[in-house]
């Protein structure tokens, strides 16, 4: 049976490591395909549980140094503590490491500085005393530094020499023990070696100080990506933890995991909204911010949805739990994040094919500088110095040409990107999808539920009598109450936000395509449209509605027997971040085509008022398939907005779909993108957050090539015959170092930036 799970992963230390368990794993027999993310350090794996189990899996990777672990699916009821304690382990571990070897790693590099200010005659030599002093220390302090800080860089090269493989640790092992082994030797075998070479120039300092460099990076790497995956643990936090139930008639308060469906739950001022549901009594305004992305609270009634996650900030109100555990909004947002963050973009395989090839060739490099400079170097500069060039080459190259920084380039930015976007309310569905975005240059919208709100709301009130508007109003909502028309929905709704009251009607009835009729107070009132006017012989003249119809809007009018007392209009109204969101697509080149099954005249009222550049109206859904085919035919990048129910084939066909999703189901498949509460000005924001992310991206990569290119031939001392440049392992660690976390903090940026 094929499934597809989640693994978190640990004991990746770089790109490379992640492309030694995707090979690994992939070679296993009933493994379909495996998706390993170094950033994240989770690898997603598809198999077949008949032939395979995390045990097989775990068991072939753990001879490289990492363990699978199972990471649970259930976001539902976490609490992110489990998380928390994890991380505060490794970075316990790792901080005890860092405070203990800097301190050694200062001592080293103040014996190296006055070596060097020695040989400038800036300080004074050092006394014979001290000098004997610090070379008995600094055999020691390496040796600690070496066997147990560089512990795991050992085992790099113990595995390197075992199975083959190389990753990080491999270079920093290889680079580290070459240093500390050569200057053993020199100082075990001092007396038989010096006539050889200069045995008074040993590397524990290298060691330590490359060592200390390197775990220090490490600790700043991990500390910086815990900052670009925060967007999972706020959303986590924003989980409730209790929930106050009426069970039997009596209150109580139970842990969330316990609710049901069903269960009438009690929400006061300040609580959070603990599972999805709907209103029953009450009412409030509730801070959907942390969700949605919408600052504002939003007023809700009775028969209103509230989702979990969310803070009621006034008043107190009863709702019935509909959804519950992994089904409410915020677990499947917490899900899309998490899988969108764990995904990979196109754009890294460049990154994953150079990573996975870039340790071997290294090392390579590496041997061959040692050879050519004990071969050239030999010849010009003697055996004695061309030796410690060729060594202090051999580790300045194998240390920094780690390609942790080739590794973060991508991962970081699409982690930070995703985050930031389920903050604004814009859910990015995998990394394939955030990138293709940046590249779009048509969006085709519907109009219903897209540019508009896709309900019918009451816009305009011509009252033509002497009866004042609240009680105009009234009798047209008590006629209507009795109708399950949504127009009548909407007359409704609007009586109940002006707190208009509702008369009792008598002798009601419903007159089939014309309208509605009763007595209220013993006086008969007619509501419908012109035809129904005409049917009852009642003077109108029609033309002052034109200009009403013209703009699609819908005419319901209020009459007796004797004359009509005014009208009312029934419209679905344009949302009003449209005409701006329009406006912001044209300022980024991109245009804009409105298809929609509405009649052509309401459909260009709509296109006139908000700027769209293309109609096409009367369209069925494969009129959008046609369309969206028709314009990739023609070269387009194409983005496709609907409401993800009819436009579903339109939103799998376009280059990047986008659902508008109004409800509390997230769950829309055929959609790359969903836009939280409907609105259009976040596909602006997610269009702005693709591009402002591929830049990262690019900036990333860029300096992650250019730091390499540059730094191994300094390393390797090509400089040296022109310059006279050759660079120390110990500044090769520092750059190494900073490399990654540098790209990490330039990822970080974009958390900044305003969409």
């Amino acid at each position: 049976m094929n499934t597809s799970s989640t693994f978190k992963i640990k004991g990746m230390h770089c790109a490379s490591c992640a492309g030694i368990i995707e090979k690994t794993l992939k070679k296993i027999d009933g493994v379909f395909s495996v998706e390993v993310n170094y950033a994240t350090e989770k690898a997603k794996i598809s198999f077949d549980k008949e032939k395979v189990n995390k045990e097989n899996l775990s068991k072939d990777i753990n001879k490289f140094g990492y363990f699978l672990e199972m990471d649970s699916m259930d976001h539902s009821n976490h609490s992110g503590h489990a998380m928390k304690k994890n991380t505060s382990n490794d970075e316990r571990d790792m901080r005890f490491g860092i405070y203990s070897i800097i301190p050694l790693a200062i001592i080293s590099i103040f014996v190296m500085a006055w070596d060097i200010f020695t040989q400038y005659n800036i300080s004074p030599e050092m006394s014979l005393t001290v000098k004997e002093f610090f070379q008995h220390l600094m055999p020691i302090m390496a040796t600690y530094a070496l066997f147990v800080i560089g512990k795991p860089y050992l085992f790099g090269f113990y595995r390197f020499l075992r199975y083959g493989k190389a990753n990080m640790d491999t270079l920093i092992g290889i680079g580290t023990v070459a240093a500390f082994s050569y200057s053993f030797f020199v100082t075990a075998f001092e007396s038989f070696l010096k006539p050889f070479i200069n045995v008074e120039h040993t590397y524990y300092d290298v060691t330590i100080v490359v060592i200390a460099f390197i775990s220090l990076g490490k600790y700043l790497e991990f500390r910086s990506k815990i900052k670009t995956g925060d967007a999972i643990e706020k959303l986590l936090n924003l989980q409730a933890k209790t929930a106050i139930v009426m069970r039997d008639n009596i209150e109580i308060e139970i842990s969330v995991k316990e609710v049901v469906h069903g269960d009438l739950i009690i929400i006061k001022p300040g609580a959070k909204i603990p599972v999805d549901g709907i209103i029953s009594e009450g009412s409030s305004f509730i801070d959907e911010s942390m969700v949605t992305g919408e600052s504002m609270p939003i007023k809700k009634n009775i028969n209103d949805n509230v989702v979990a996650g969310t803070i009621n900030t006034s008043g107190s109100f009863i709702f019935t739990a509909t959804k519950i555990g992994s089904e409410t909004l915020l677990a499947q947002i917490i899900k899309m994040v998490e899988e969108a963050q764990g995904s990979k973009a196109p754009i890294q395989a460049l990154a994953d094919k150079i990573s996975s090839i870039f340790v071997p060739i290294t090392l390579i490099i590496a041997f061959l500088t040692l050879i050519i400079w004990l071969i050239v170097g030999t010849n010009i500069l003697g055996f004695s110095q061309a030796l410690s060039f060729g060594l202090m080459s051999f580790v300045g190259v194998l240390v920094i040409a780690c390609p942790c920084a080739l590794g973060l380039a991508t991962p970081t930015a699409i982690i930070v990107g995703v985050g930031k976007g389920a903050k604004e309310g814009i859910l990015i569905k995998d990394a394939a999808s955030l990138e293709k975005l940046h590249k779009v240059d048509t969006v085709i919208v519907d109009k219903t539920g897209t540019i508009t709100f896709g309900k019918p709301t009451l816009v305009d009130i011509i009252n033509l009598s002497e009866i004042n508007e609240n009680d105009f109003i009234s009798i047209i909502a008590s006629l209507e109450k009795k109708s399950e028309h949504p127009i009548a929905h909407a007359i409704l709704n609007y009586a109940l936000s002006k707190n208009i009251n509702t008369e009792k009607v008598s002798d009601f009835e419903s007159i089939h395509g014309r309208g509605l009729k009763g007595f209220i107070n013993d006086k008969e009132y007619f509501i419908g449209n012109v035809q129904f006017v005409k049917d009852i012989d009642v003077a109108f003249d029609s033309s002052v509605i034109e200009k009403f119809t013209a703009q699609g809007k819908t005419p319901v009018i209020l009459f007796t027997k004797e004359k009509v007392l005014g009208f009312i209009m029934i419209a679905d109204e344009i949302k009003p971040e449209s005409k701006q969101a329009i406006v912001d697509l044209h300022k980024m080149g991109i245009k804009v085509i409105m298809i929609t099954g509405d009649d052509e005249r309401t459909a260009k009222y709509i296109a006139s008022l908000v700027g769209i550049d293309e109609l096409i109206a009367h369209a069925l859904p494969q009129d959008k398939l046609t369309k969206i085919k028709e314009l990739q035919l023609n070269g387009k990048i194409v983005a496709m907005a609907g409401d993800g129910v009819n436009d579903a084939p339109a939103l799998a066909q376009a280059d990047i779909g986008i659902a508008m999703s109004t409800g509390t189901d997230v769950a829309i498949e055929s959609a790359g993108i969903t836009l939280l509460g409907g609105d259009i000005s976040k596909l602006v924001k997610s269009i702005k957050l693709s591009k402002m992310t591929m830049l990262g991206i690019k900036q990333n990569l860029f300096w992650a090539f250019i730091y390499n290119i540059v730094g191994i031939p300094l390393a390797a001392g090509v400089f040296y015959p022109i310059f006279g440049w050759l660079l120390n392992p110990v500044f090769a660690g520092l750059a190494m170092a900073f490399s990654s976390v540098s790209v990490v903090s330039n990822s970080l940026r974009i958390k900044a930036k305003k969409l």
